[in-house]
């Protein structure tokens, strides 16, 4: 049940978003600017994407390239309509810019899955989510 919570959780968040900071904002010595060891992109991202697409079935997951892939998602209230998206993460700083979410739709016609476009309002969405959960990570691990 709570993991089907999450988007709607996530709308309320995302009305309170705020932009990440540019690289030239960052102080010396900000955890989120540190390069990451164990994966190759940055821990906050990855964790932020696999919390924010757990509700997902995933079908690949690549840390050291940032790559996570779902399988197709359909909601249980609207199931004539199905979802598959891929995350990529592009960067190894919590930055906006380093997180990019494409996004595949498909609906039913006749028995049959055709293709239909996925707004870009969508995917934007889906990438502010991940933000701002990156964000809550990052400030609990300073304040922890």
């Amino acid at each position: 049940m709570f993991r089907r919570s999450i988007p709607l959780l996530g709308m309320a968040v995302l009305l309170s978003l705020t932009a990440c900071a540019g690289k030239g904002d960052r102080p010396k010595g900000d955890l989120a600017a540190s390069k990451v060891t164990t994966i190759g992109v940055n821990s906050y991202l990855w964790r932020a994407t696999l919390d924010t697409l757990s509700f997902m079935p995933l079908v690949q997951t690549d840390s050291n390239g940032g790559v996570i892939v779902t399988d197709w998602y359909a909601n249980p209230q609207a199931p004539g309509e199905r979802v598959k998206f891929t995350v990529t993460i592009l960067d190894q700083d919590l930055r906006a810019d380093a997180v990019r979410v494409a996004g595949l739709r498909e609906v039913n016609r006749n028995g049959q899955w055709v293709t239909a476009p996925v707004t870009a309002a969508t995917t934007q969405k889906l990438e502010d989510l991940i933000l701002t959960r990156a964000r809550d990570l990052r400030r609990s691990s300073i304040a922890g």
